[in-house]
């Protein structure tokens, strides 16, 4: 069965959870065309996927342990480059994160620059004893 739930966005969104896998799909305007990027976690390979118009652009390898994930490489195809798919792909990973109540550990430098520019939305998410470990602060504000 699949749950849809529509965020609150400038562009369309639908997030969708079927037999263990969690997928979003934003539709956005780009260069005159509608384009949709589908992230989908792929809990096989221990990594969530970006598509684009059904072609994986790129994906962010992580480590679940328990109750924490740990994020330790994203990639995007430089075919890919210049669409805000890698924020697109880390922001979606880390809500995923939050949904299912997982402390994160951000050893890519990527999403730790993602949860760096955006600490009110993204700092929580990873416990405050190891925020210095990743160079983060240790509150917002």
């Amino acid at each position: 069965m699949f749950t849809q739930v529509i965020l609150r966005s400038s562009r369309s969104s639908s997030i969708r959870h079927h037999a263990g896998n969690w997928h979003n799909t934003d539709h956005v305007q780009q260069g005159g065309r509608l384009m949709t990027a589908t992230v989908r976690d792929n809990p096989a390979e221990n990594r969530f996927e970006i598509f684009e118009d059904g072609r994986r652009a790129g994906f962010a390898v992580y480590k679940l342990n328990g109750d924490t994930i740990a994020f330790t490489h994203t990639e995007v195809d430089s075919a890919f480059a210049g669409r805000g798919l890698a924020r697109r792909l880390v922001t979606t990973a880390l809500d995923d994160a939050r949904r299912r109540g997982l402390a994160v550990l951000p050893f890519c430098p990527y999403v730790r620059k993602v949860i760096a520019a955006d600490p009110e939305s993204y700092l929580d998410l990873v416990p405050q004893d190891r925020r210095s470990r990743f160079g983060l602060p240790e509150t917002t504000g």
